[in-house]
């Protein structure tokens, strides 16, 4: 499918995961039901400290990893508590990272390997590269997944 731009606060995103219209169709109606929904809170946000930054403790394996690798994350949300920020960050899972190489072949490396589950964008005015679950409700998965293939990552380029 053909690569899709959109404008965010006057500058230029573009989505470089391949996804089909059919998936993105499901993805609308996905956001659809859930802005429906009534959210109801399982549990409160799981967060830990790594220096001096506060993070999403289902994401902290995998920003072990990319540390390791030299890949530096700016923002993220585990995203999994329905009430954790409902509206705004709770749809989807999703980790930032500054553009690198390293950073670009971990992209590369995530999306080979996570398909139609991995939704990437690109914000060259910010130089940085958005990495969520494509799908709502796949906010778990997209933590797991991202761990696991940070780890693989790590093991295969840092020998």
């Amino acid at each position: 499918m053909a690569e899709r731009v959109r404008f965010v606060d006057q500058e230029v995103e573009r989505v470089i995961s391949t996804h089909s219209r059919d998936q993105w169709h499901r993805r609308e109606m996905e956001l659809g039901k859930w802005a429906k929904l009534t959210k109801q809170r399982r549990r409160d946000k799981q967060t830990v400290w790594l220096g001096n930054a506060e993070l999403d403790a289902e994401l902290l394996p995998a920003y072990m990893y990319f540390k390791r690798a030299g890949i530096q994350t700016e923002y993220s949300c585990a995203g999994v508590s329905p009430l954790d920020e409902p509206e705004d960050h709770s749809l989807y899972a999703y980790i930032t990272f500054i553009s690198s190489e390293q950073a670009k072949s971990f992209v590369e490396f995530a999306m080979e390997r996570m398909r139609h589950r991995l939704l990437v964008t690109y914000e060259p005015s910010r130089n940085r590269y958005d990495l969520s679950s494509f799908f709502i409700g796949h906010n778990r998965r997209f933590c797991t997944l991202m761990n696991h293939y940070a780890k693989e990552f790590c093991i295969n380029t840092i020998r």
